[in-house]
């Protein structure tokens, strides 16, 4: 069971895929959160002419909506780093060098279905579809 479930990894774009779950779910989240409460207060720190609001400057003082928000970009920017590093790390390397060892002939790639399961496949798929037309006439 856990060969076919490894060889079911190794095929197609599974791996792409799961990249594209984890950037865009939890551990976005993740890093939002500890760039938002971590990092984007320690950018603020250093201000400029409204320090509430954070490193930045309105371009019209009386319009608070005309805020350049630079913490916003620089933490926006941490954040991408981040989730690209672990997700580069955790799985894309780990990934390539499986496929290296499998180029190289220290770790068996997927394996084929025999002869026998395609045509038991087969036999199993004709029998639904005869099933389907006897129902239907």
């Amino acid at each position: 069971m856990l060969k076919g479930f490894k060889d079911f990894l190794m095929r197609g774009n599974v791996v792409d895929l799961a990249v594209a779950v984890v950037i865009g779910s939890a551990f976005t989240a993740i890093v939002t959160a500890f760039t938002g409460g971590l990092i984007k207060p320690l950018i603020n720190t250093i201000g400029g002419t409204d320090a509430a609001q954070g490193l930045g400057f309105r371009i019209f003082s009386s319009n608070p909506l005309t805020f350049l928000d630079f913490g916003a970009v620089i933490n926006a920017a941490i954040n991408f780093v981040l989730v690209a590093a672990v997700v580069y790390f955790v799985i894309v390397m780990p990934v390539k060098k499986l496929q290296e060892r499998r180029k190289r002939g220290q770790e068996p790639g997927p394996s084929e279905p025999t002869d026998v399961e395609l045509l038991i496949e087969i036999r199993d798929l004709l029998r639904a579809q005869n099933r389907r037309e006897e129902d239907r006439g």
